[in-house]
């Protein structure tokens, strides 16, 4: 059974396809692994976050890209470890923090399911009987961490900016609270599925086979349905 085919198996459940593909590639693996031998972790350790990494590469692989499972595979297992080294050494959050985190992120995943709308924290932390500045704190320390040298492209310009440079000028024409709200608005007009595709890709964080299989749908619809959303997003902003 040649890779393409060991794929499919492995997405559609079969787990025995999958631990041949880890297996297979474990070479590939251990060399990403010793990368990053100098940073202090078990080089087993190491490999098992990068076999995360592998397996969902699979879960996303589309054979339509055009390249090489292990072209595609190599820059997702080491930003899966980079991820792991980044989120276990920067900031530490409290287990309280974290906890608090899962039950509105619950909370709010099971409100949108019910009503198409997300909760506001306000509500989110009467539900959950948490003061708000809690729940804001234990949202925000569970969010990724940019880095303030992360290049970013500028509105209407093919050039690139350091993100400390946009924070820092005065030529934005909305503060943050303004475009969450203007973002928040936009994402109203979607239509209940439409909202729900975000909702499921943005705020959950899934994939989009993982969001097609909760909407009983294909991975290309949602793919085709995920750009049409945003092109519609960035209109109405626009």
């Amino acid at each position: 059974m040649d890779i393409l085919e060991l794929i499919k198996e492995a997405q559609n459940g079969n787990k025995e396809a999958m631990a041949i593909i880890i297996k297979e590639n474990s070479p590939l693996i251990w060399s990403i692994v010793r990368k990053f031998s100098h940073r202090g972790y078990d080089g087993e350790d190491l490999f098992q976050i990068g076999a995360m990494g592998l397996m969902k590469c699979v879960e996303r692989f589309d054979t339509s890209f055009g390249v090489k499972f292990s072209t595609y595979a190599v820059p997702m297992i080491m930003g899966e470890i980079k991820r792991f080294l980044r989120d276990d050494g920067m900031i530490k959050v409290s287990r309280s923090l974290k906890e608090t985190a899962v039950k509105a992120k619950t909370i709010e995943q099971a409100e949108f399911e019910k009503t198409g709308i997300i909760p506001d924290v306000q509500k989110v932390a009467e539900m959950i009987d948490a003061d708000v500045q809690e729940v804001i704190m234990a949202l925000e320390s569970c969010k990724d961490v940019e880095s303030i040298y992360k290049t970013v492209n500028v509105k209407d310009s093919e050039k690139e900016m350091y993100l400390i440079d946009r924070i820092n000028t005065e030529k934005n024409k909305y503060c943050a609270d303004d475009e969450i709200l203007i973002l928040r608005e936009a994402v109203k007009k979607l239509e209940e599925k439409e909202r729900k595709i975000i909702f499921l890709r943005y705020f959950q964080d899934k994939t989009q086979m993982e969001t097609a299989k909760e909407l009983g749908i294909s991975q290309v619809q949602v793919s085709r349905a995920e750009k049409k959303i945003l092109g519609k997003i960035r209109e109405d902003i626009v």
